[in-house]
């Protein structure tokens, strides 16, 4: 299956073809405005052969706020995923500030 793409400024942001083991970190900073936003989501198989999803998101150097979903296939997991990073693409008329990509695998 095809990653999907969420083009947002100077940075796509995409599901990858296999979301095993699969993670991604988004940052929104703006020190003029004291913005300092982290967002991350994690999918991972578990023993059973559904797909766990979690997305935690805070501010940088706080403790975070964590859901979990479990999906029972990928496609579904897929959905979902480009559900959250369209939500992140918005964030610059939203809060002032885009998200950029800090770190995935």
């Amino acid at each position: 299956m095809a990653a999907s793409v969420v083009a947002r400024h100077d940075v796509a942001m995409e599901t990858p073809d296999n979301l095993n083991a699969f993670s991604m970190t988004l940052e929104a900073r703006d020190r003029s405005r004291n913005i300092a936003r982290r967002w991350q989501v994690r999918a991972d198989p578990d023993l059973f052969g559904w797909l766990i999803v979690e997305r935690s998101w805070g501010r940088i150097g706080t403790a975070s706020r964590s859901i979990v979903e479990a999906f029972s296939d990928e496609t579904t997991a897929r959905q979902a995923i480009a559900r959250m990073l369209a939500r992140r693409a918005t964030a610059k008329a939203r809060i002032g500030v885009p998200y950029q990509l800090a770190s995935g695998d």
